[in-house]
């Protein structure tokens, strides 16, 4: 059974949590560590909050792991997170599947290493029909590249323009068929979006901790939901208070 933060009432719980795992780098050279012993760490960490969000009850749940940018980072640091990614794979494939955890993939695949491409698609296959949390991992993703993808493939597939709405690019995105996120968190205190699902995020509600992702925590992401169910969602319109106080 769901472990549902027992100040939050179900009314008021995300659906659909996106995360900015940030820090990582930072929190290994504090330490005198290499970049990549902060990767590691912080997908030891990843193992520990996908737990929580089962436990939690979070239904689907967006990662951020690799950008279209980070192609631009040192050498051995990329090359290094994709062993990262496929040892991931290996290792915790089996007990995400033993969870309940459908993994998809948000983001191009061609530019990975046709090794790593296969375990990817087998890992979707795997998990094809587990309902438990839905696990989006954002890899090779960018939020600018993937709405230019959806224009392409809607201009290919010969829609007029006057058809066009935003439920038929909901529908071309890599997360078709999820809904947009209800709260994103981001870790390490920066305050800027990275081209992170800039159009499902339109009226998504934000957490910044300065937190460094290693170390972010269970009861933390108890306290980023907390801080959810606390806020009055509006949608570009007023509160339903302040709307009876202009008809007095």
């Amino acid at each position: 059974m769901a472990e549902t933060p027992s100040a939050i009432p179900l009314e008021k719980f995300p659906q659909h949590v996106a995360m900015i795992m940030d820090g990582n780098g930072r929190w290994a050279l504090q330490r005198g560590l290499p970049r990549l012993a902060g990767h590691k760490a912080g997908t030891e960490n990843l193992r520990r909050v996908i737990r929580a969000s089962v436990e939690f009850g979070v239904k689907y749940l967006t990662i951020y792991a690799f950008s279209t940018e980070n192609w631009g980072r040192p050498p051995e640091e990329v090359k290094g997170l994709m062993y990262i990614l496929e040892d991931v794979i290996d290792r915790e494939l089996n007990e995400l599947n033993k969870e309940g955890v459908q993994l998809r993939h948000i983001g191009r695949l061609e530019r990975l290493a046709p090794s790593l491409q296969k375990k990817v698609l087998d890992a979707i296959e795997v998990t094809r029909n587990n309902d438990r949390l839905i696990l989006n991992i954002a890899f090779n993703y960018g939020g600018r590249d993937e709405i230019v993808q959806a224009i392409q493939r809607i201009m290919k597939d010969g829609v007029p323009p006057e058809k066009v709405t935003d439920e038929m690019v909901s529908k071309y995105l890599y997360t078709a068929g999820v809904p947009d996120p209800d709260l994103i968190i981001r870790t390490s205190g920066e305050l800027r979006v990275s081209n992170f699902l800039i159009w499902q995020a339109a009226y998504s509600e934000w957490y910044v901790t300065p937190t460094f992702w290693p170390d972010f925590n269970k009861e933390e992401y108890r306290q980023a939901l907390e801080s959810f169910a606390h806020r009055d969602r509006r949608y570009g319109k007023v509160a339903s208070g302040e709307l009876q106080e202009s008809n007095a």
